[in-house]
């Protein structure tokens, strides 16, 4: 009980200030008569959820449609309210739904992302509530059924990324600040922070494994997919920072695509963006948020998720790179190996993986020694324990991946201060 109240707390003092951050840099809102207005009776709502909605006053005949999810113990007027969807909705004439989740696993009016109901197209819970308000916008408001996008902050970032695997041919595009992969709760007993494998800094699945789990979801289906922003603060301890690469790593299996992001760039100081496309267009996109905490969406990030749907203009493009053969080599024959590849980088910092490789005998646990330049520092690693200080390092498995099956391999992450220079790797197994 003490935990809870202590998670409740800190949930509340993040949400507060998230609150605070957002009402700074809001838009100025041009001269209208439009307000949010509760909609009663929608449709099939087995969530029981509350349904609240934003109708520009200035809009085309068919608008396009998006679904704007709060985090826990949240409501849909209150996201309204502190983020900056209407602003923009008041801008370019498209609908915001407001969904209010009421379902009470962790901190109580958080989006089912858990059950296996939630979990199966068709299967109840809260999707199939948020199904049919957008088909009461649509019936309603001549919502553009190819136009519907979905977004959302914390619980309503990873029931964004629910909605994208279950209905991805109602969606054509989603945003996620602060979420987790599709099917990464087991339970509703494993969705309170204090008590998930999800949430809890020991969720490792392969690419493949993730992606496994998009296509289960609706399966058979070979129409387009949905493409993907994802958001996330480098300091978010509720959510942990590392959460987004393993959506990445989701996404990307999904689409098809490399681990390795076609372009790298910092659009705004402090917005640490990774593209990955395919020759059609940009299909995930990844923004890490150096210094941010549990606090999205901020000031302009609203705008920056109505860009990449293409309400405002096209879809982001950007050519992927030229496809090289991969060099092959033999899998390595001693009992432990280590490599390096930077995730991505700004003014004064940087993002590393390293993956650990098992040769033809299986790893008991390992120790990955890094050795870096001068100047460089780590400060934030997952998937690993780590110990020394400066430029030298040690980093030890945990108990969830310690055992390395023959020649295979697990991977830990880490952001350092410094220039970004690759360290010297070494690896030992007991």
């Amino acid at each position: 009980m003490k935990l809870y109240r202590r998670l409740t707390a800190g949930l509340a003092t993040a949400l507060m200030a998230a609150g605070l951050a957002l009402a700074a840099p809001a838009l100025t809102r041009p001269a209208s008569a439009a307000s949010l207005t509760q909609v009663t009776n929608f449709g099939d709502n087995p969530g029981g959820m509350l349904m609240h909605i934003y109708v520009p006053d200035v809009r085309p005949a068919d608008p396009a449609i998006v679904v704007a999810m709060h985090g826990c113990g949240g409501s849909g007027p209150a996201f309204h309210s502190s983020s900056e969807f209407a602003s923009v909705a008041d801008r370019h004439g498209f609908i915001v739904i407001y969904p209010s989740a009421t379902q009470q696993a962790g901190f109580g009016n958080c989006f089912d992302t858990w059950s296996e109901a939630a979990k199966q197209r068709g299967g109840g819970s809260d999707p199939v509530s948020i199904i049919s308000m957008v088909t009461y916008a649509q019936r309603q408001y001549g919502g553009d059924p190819n136009r519907v996008y979905a977004t959302g902050s914390s619980s309503g970032g990873m029931m964004t990324n629910h909605m994208l695997a279950l209905y991805p041919d109602v969606f054509k595009a989603g945003a996620a600040f602060m979420g987790v992969p599709f099917n990464c709760f087991a339970n509703a007993a494993d969705y309170p922070p204090g008590a998930s494998r999800c949430t809890g800094g020991s969720m490792d699945r392969t690419p493949q494994q993730w992606g496994d789990a998009v296509r289960q979801a609706y399966p058979g289906y070979s129409g387009v997919r949905p493409r993907v922003q994802l958001w996330h603060g480098t300091n978010d301890t509720l959510v942990p920072y590392q959460l987004l690469q393993e959506s990445i790593e989701q996404w990307t299996d999904v689409f098809g695509l490399s681990q390795t992001p076609t372009s790298t760039d910092t659009p705004q100081p402090g917005w640490n963006r990774r593209r990955y496309a395919s020759a059609s267009g940009v299909a995930v996109e990844a923004y890490s948020i150096q210094g941010a905490g549990h606090s999205l969406p901020s000031g302009g990030m609203a705008a920056a998720a109505i860009a990449f749907f293409g309400i405002t203009g096209p879809p982001p493009t950007t050519s992927p790179p030229a496809t090289t053969a991969p060099p092959t080599s033999p899998p390595p024959s001693g009992a432990c190996s280590a490599s390096y590849r930077q995730v991505g980088s700004w003014p004064g910092g940087f993002q590393g993986e390293v993956t650990v490789h098992a040769g033809t005998t299986a790893l008991n646990g390992w120790t990955v020694g890094m050795g870096f330049p001068g100047g460089t520092a780590v400060t934030q690693l997952w998937n690993g324990t780590l110990s020394g200080a400066g430029s030298n390092y040690a980093v030890r498995n945990v108990s969830w991946n310690g055992a390395v099956g023959a020649n295979g391999s697990t991977v830990f992450g880490f952001l350092a201060s410094g220039s970004g220079a690759a360290p010297t790797l070494t690896c030992a197994s007991p």
